[in-house]
């Protein structure tokens, strides 16, 4: 199990973070979503996927009654 680990610091100590912030900004959408994808597959694996799931629900029209 994943232990949640919570840090209190105060904005000086988060140069780091803004560091962080403006190096992913300067990047284009593409690379972001690249850097997410190499993760992803880090993490799971390249076979693992989003599952597609599609719902199709008949809807009676307005007026008549079942």
């Amino acid at each position: 199990m994943i232990e949640k680990i919570v840090t209190k610091g105060t904005l000086a100590d988060m140069k780091g973070t803004l560091r962080d912030v403006e190096y992913w900004r300067g990047k284009t959408p593409a690379e972001r979503v690249a850097a997410v994808e190499f993760l992803r597959r880090q993490y799971y694996g390249s076979a693992a996927r989003l599952q597609r799931v599609i719902s199709v629900r008949k809807v009676a029209a307005a007026g008549s009654e079942k």
